[in-house]
């Protein structure tokens, strides 16, 4: 046999066999079923099996149904080849379960298998093939019910009644060497606030069906947060006209236009607006809630500022931000926005309160919860709702409860599911449906009412001892709690780019989001903000207070998306606004409840061994504070030079980046306390006593001690001197003396010593309370004096001239000469009379010469 028949006859077999695996199903050269392929989406639940195509959601358009849309909606995607091979007769076609008759079922239909999705559509195709790699639109369009015709081309989902409906997308294809299956879907949900007339256009529209619910719109409120993970670099204290530093440049992206704050504010500003054609209800049932810390970042950001060339390194170089202009441009756009509407602040920092609890803190406690309403109020010219605390976890524990009621907060907005009935169980079945009233929505088959949870609650565990701190004086009321839709804001917190899970989501509806499209967790949130609205259940009030997480990461499309669905929702009577101010004037259930906090929330809270620390340094701000003068023509503040420091020690106890994993928020609080901690250290050190140098001679046993203190602080402070005198010497407390700012001045220390040897004394500084300050030094201190010994031979010399000169003078009384002078006269005498002769003599000579 030839080569080239060898290699024939090869090909063919190698043919036969292709085909057989074919014929079975089975991709040759991994043993793979084909037919056993699971899609990728999230609903499947499934990771096992080879992935050929990828299905995402792209628009529903519209997003929400009315008794006024049209009869169609349509359904925008792309599929795209993600596997090895090609796929050919791509397809998809639209399926859709039953009506959402419970809250929770809001998150969990969306993982049920595609068997539930019973009604379907018609296959649509969407490619003859698909490369690897490559990928291809489409667009369905669906009639909400059928008439007695459809268009071709145009599937029918049954829908006759409003509700929220969820929907499948399920994608077909035959990959290479397999045979045809289901390869992808994607789930989302579809609100049907009203069906519109017939779709049949032979016989023309049909009669709409509005939307038709027993009981009253529901009282809704929704807060929209503008917060943002803290940015300024730790250990800065203020200064006179001091550039901010910052640790990225991030926070000029999300400014500038485009950007994730830019467009949140866009958003909100198509809706308050005088130029805006909606009226005013939507904006009474909105409520702005502003991080404090973000507010003072980007004023900071207004002026020149710079910004660290490497995050991790707070002493290395750094460079000038970029995001001056946009900082100023978004500032004067809030404070033209936040006067025309609600407005509270936020906790600073998105601080945890159960750390900042267990810091013990008073002062930083009254920084991080108090002085944020009056920050937000001098920065934007607004009187903000006040008494409102609003966590970031959306649950606390009941020491975290205790310091707000402490620190004068009345109410606490907290998830539904973070406050549980005292005795544990609900009367609100038996408080507010009568036992003759039957449910205003029929239940599915199989299906049970979910317990509801009261709008505004007591939270009777909470004790608020009097504020004297005495017995005299009745206890303060236990403190309210404001809950929201627990699964309303796990919806709202899918929205946007890189969604977090909040931590009062349950563990049955938790699953990876970001494997659906950010159209389809669009879809899904604003079901589950209609949700309510359409849907009365025996024990759940008619309500809603919607709260998106802190730092939303929606962009303008789907921020507006959201502010359109409410104000659908209102202009169909489904809803009516209800403010903050109306809400926290409510009266709680008379049923009293009890903290619930999240085991999911203490996971993701502050480590404990911050607290210490945070507390130690807290103190020694308080106490540094307390020495500090303000001085009226001085250009600095204590408050303004010190408060920073403080703000710096609340981000060390924030929760921004805790839900994501991985250390990276440790490293980061670890940074920022180090970094506090030094500057701290620095700052004590500045305030010291100079080093006299050598030896200090004192001209006698009383001569003062001359010194110089340094203060090197921009702010003037109280001082005293602490010095540990010797046995030998008694030095003077000279009091509280004042230090300029940074400048020195010399002081005068009366001492007295009693020792002519050299003497050392250690010398310090401290606050008037006592606390050290800067370094002591040791002075070498030498008298001139000789003590007692040179008394004594003073008063010897003293007493032997006044015998002396007492001998002289009795002898001289007497008449006699005293015998000590007898010898001396009579020499005395014959010398001068010597003396005399020789000069005589001399004088004689030179006459004669």
């Amino acid at each position: 046999m030839t080569r080239a028949g060898s290699r024939r006859t090869l090909l063919s077999l190698v043919a036969v066999m292709l085909a057989v695996l074919t014929s079975l199903g089975i991709s040759p050269g991994t043993g793979t079923p084909i037919a056993g392929a699971e899609p990728t989406g999230s609903g499947s639940g499934q990771t096992s099996g080879p992935k050929f195509l990828k299905l995402s959601l792209d628009s529903v358009t519209p997003t929400a149904i009315t008794s006024n849309s049209d009869p169609y909606f349509v359904v925008s995607g792309t599929v795209t080849n993600i596997g090895d091979r090609p796929v050919d007769d791509v397809s998809v076609r639209i399926q859709r379960g039953g009506p959402v008759t419970s809250p929770s079922a809001l998150r969990t239909t969306l993982r049920q298998d595609q068997a539930s999705y019973d009604i379907t559509g018609e296959f649509q195709d969407v490619a003859d093939q698909l490369t690897a790699g490559q990928r291809k639109q489409f667009s369905v369009s669906v009639a909400l019910h059928s008439g007695t015709e459809l268009p071709g081309g145009v599937s029918s989902l049954d829908i006759t009644a409003p509700g929220v409906y969820p929907l499948l997308l399920n994608v077909n294809g035959q990959p290479a060497y397999g045979g045809q299956a289901r390869l992808d879907d994607a789930r989302f949900l579809l609100p049907v606030l009203g069906v519109p007339g017939s779709a049949d256009p032979k016989h023309g529209p049909g009669q709409p069906t509005p939307p038709a619910v027993d009981g009253p719109p529901v009282a809704t409120t929704l807060l929209w947060p503008l917060a943002d993970r803290p940015r300024l670099v730790a250990g800065q204290p203020g200064a006179p006209d001091a550039q901010a530093l910052l640790t990225d440049d991030d926070l000029a992206a999300s400014l500038a236009q485009g950007g994730r704050l830019d467009q949140l504010l866009s958003a909100l500003e198509s809706v308050v607006k005088p130029d805006s054609t909606r009226d005013r209800s939507l904006i009474n049932a909105v409520c702005l809630a502003i991080d404090p810390d973000l507010l003072i970042t980007v004023s900071d950001m207004t002026r020149d500022y710079r910004v660290l060339a490497s995050p991790s390194d707070p002493e290395g170089p750094t460079r000038p931000g970029s995001g001056g202009r946009a900082a100023k441009a978004w500032l004067e756009r809030l404070r033209a926005l936040a006067p025309g509407m609600c407005v509270t602040a936020l906790p600073f920092a998105q601080v945890d309160p159960n750390a900042l609890a267990a810091a013990g803190d008073v002062t930083l406690a009254d920084r991080a919860l108090n002085a944020p309403a009056d920050l937000i109020d001098s920065l934007l010219t607004v009187k903000s709702v006040r008494g409102v605390a609003i966590p970031d976890a959306g649950t606390i524990d009941t020491e975290g409860a205790t310091l707000f009621a402490h620190h004068g907060f009345t109410t606490t907005v907290l998830a539904d599911n973070a406050v549980a009935p005292l005795d544990g169980r609900s009367n609100l079945l038996a408080a507010k449906t009568p036992p003759s009233t039957p449910p205003a929505t029929p239940a599915t088959p199989g299906s049970t009412p979910e317990p509801g949870t009261p709008d505004m609650v007591t939270l009777a565990d909470v004790v608020v001892p009097p504020a004297t701190g005495t017995t005299t004086q009745p206890a303060p009321a236990a403190p309210h709690a404001a809950t929201f839709d627990s699964w309303a804001a796990t919806a709202l917190a899918a929205i946007g780019s890189n969604p977090p899970t909040p931590a009062f989501t349950p563990d049955k509806a938790r699953y990876d989001v970001t494997v659906d499209s950010r159209a389809a967790r669009l879809q899904d949130a604003l079901g589950a903000v209609a949700w309510t609205a359409l849907n009365p259940q025996p024990g759940r009030p008619r309500t809603a207070l919607l709260v998106p997480p802190q730092q939303w990461g929606a962009n303008r499309d789907e921020a507006s998306a959201v502010l359109g669905q409410l104000d659908l929702q209102l202009r169909n009577n489904l809803a009516t606004p209800r403010s903050l101010t109306e809400l926290l004037a409510q009266q709680p259930d008379p049923q009293p409840y009890t903290l619930d906090y999240l085991d999911r929330a203490a996971d993701d809270a502050v480590p404990a061994h911050f607290a210490e620390p945070v507390h130690q340094q807290g103190q020694r701000i308080t106490q540094l504070m307390s020495a500090l003068v303000d001085v009226p023509q001085q250009e600095l503040s204590p408050r303004a030079f010190l408060t920073p420091l403080r703000d710096d020690l609340i981000r060390v106890l924030s929760l921004t980046d805790r839900r994501a994993g991985g250390g990276a928020a440790d490293t980061n609080a670890q940074r920022r306390l180090d970094q506090t901690t030094k500057t701290m250290d620095n700052l004590y050190g500045s305030v010291t006593v100079l080093p006299p140098g050598g030896v200090y001679t004192l001209a006698s046993e009383q001569s003062p001690l001359l010194l110089v203190a340094r203060n090197d602080l921009p702010v003037a402070i109280r001082v005293r001197f602490k010095i540990d005198a010797p046995a030998e010497t008694s030095i003077t407390d000279i009091g509280e003396q004042q230090l300029p700012a940074k400048g020195n001045r010399s002081f005068q220390i009366p001492t007295e010593v009693s020792d002519s040897r050299n003497l050392t004394i250690p010398i310090g500084l401290s606050t008037p309370d006592g606390v050290p300050l800067g370094n002591a030094v040791s002075v070498s201190v030498r008298s001139n004096a000789y003590g007692q010994v040179l008394a004594i031979m003073t008063a010897s010399a003293c007493a032997l001239l006044l015998l002396l000169v007492g001998r002289r003078l009795w002898h001289r009384f007497r008449g006699q000469s005293d015998p000590a002078d007898e010898e001396f006269d009579a020499g005395a005498v014959r010398e001068s009379k010597q003396d005399r002769r020789t000069r005589k003599r001399d004088k004689k000579r030179q006459e004669a010469r």
